[in-house]
């Protein structure tokens, strides 16, 4: 699900495209919630820079389907992702953030101020902009994702990993990313299946290597995933091998943890005719910085970091974010 909408591509002609009357001045708008969009408030509010935030459709951002977070410094025994992300809201409304129920579905980033249209029905001008729409994990697309979200079925090894010490595992993919994962699980896990589409593997050689020397990370090739089945959590998956052949075959293997390793993909499609972008969609910024392509413009969090993906990460790049902002409001001041 993609958390924040495409550009339209209404001909200039089309009587569907409605002239928008409702537009306000902002000093920072901040697009996106989470970890790195609510930093960013809190530190934007603290510089008295009157920041309006528009959460887009998951307030809160992915951390808010994990069930338990325990890497976060400062909860030392652990709290649920919707709890943390509501203190964090709190912080920033606490100190005049305004958090806002609304998604950006236009972006015109050509002049100052930015124009960013909400609904298709406002328009914010803002003076300066912070980008933290975050990435949306990619899924197959089985039913049984959605039932088994929180209860097995994770996107993040990293982040729920430490719940499956001493079980048994599989991860879905053939790059590196999914090398990754299979690797960092096999250190905590007593089983890892690496579930691979194809016969061979998309990861670079040396991840492929590290993979193959691994003991207990069993690689299916030519397997597919047909659904998951268990009681309340995931028990166990139900696979087809060699999907579509005269050897076409189903397996039953039997895991507690379902982790989906076919990568991310950044919200930042409203921006891609302003902003740098790699191949996947992530925003560039500047080494060191929050800074984009385009001054004024900041991203932060998953939107921009193909790398850690972590709730900490995000948080100290928001940080960076309105640091950068609140300097560079002040350099350009009229």
């Amino acid at each position: 699900m993609a958390l924040f909408g495409k550009m339209d591509n209404l001909d200039k002609g089309s009587n569907q495209e409605k002239e928008i009357t409702d537009i306000e001045k902002v000093k920072v708008l901040i697009i996106g919630s989470g970890p790195a969009g609510y930093t960013a408030a809190i530190y934007a509010a603290r510089a008295n820079l009157s920041p309006v935030m528009y959460e887009g459709l998951q307030p809160g951002g992915q951390l808010t389907t994990t069930t338990e977070v325990e890497n976060f410094p400062g909860y030392p025994t652990g709290i649920t992702g919707p709890e943390m992300m509501e203190d964090l809201k709190k912080q920033a409304e606490r100190f005049g953030t305004s958090v806002r129920w609304g998604l950006a579905t236009k972006a015109d980033l050509s002049q100052r101020p930015f124009k960013i249209t909400i609904d298709d029905k406002k328009i914010i001008e803002a003076e300066a902009v912070i980008i933290a729409t975050g990435a949306t994990a990619k899924y197959l697309g089985l039913e049984d994702e959605a039932k088994y979200a929180g209860g097995g079925v994770s996107a993040c090894a990293t982040c729920d990993g430490f719940f499956y010490r001493g079980k048994d595992v599989a991860v879905v993919g053939g790059g590196d990313t999914a090398a990754e994962e299979a690797l960092y699980l096999s250190a905590l896990c007593n089983k890892v299946y690496l579930i691979v589409r194809r016969n061979e593997l998309r990861a670079s050689k040396v991840m492929q290597e590290r993979v193959f020397k691994t003991k207990n990370v069993e690689i299916l090739w030519e397997h597919q995933t047909q659904g998951l089945f268990g009681d309340g959590v995931v028990e166990g998956a139900v696979l087809v091998k060699k999907k579509g052949t005269p050897e076409e075959e189903e397996v039953k293997i039997k895991i507690d943890g379902f982790f989906l390793a076919i990568g991310h993909k950044p919200n930042s499609d409203i921006f891609s005719n302003y902003l740098e972008l790699d191949n996947v969609g992530y925003i560039k910024t500047v080494p060191g910085s929050a800074k984009t392509n385009v001054p004024g413009v900041f991203a932060c969090g998953d939107v921009q970091d193909p790398i850690y993906r972590q709730a900490v990460t995000a948080a100290g790049s928001g940080c960076m974010a309105a640091i950068d902002a609140e300097r560079w409001l002040a350099e350009h001041a009229e």
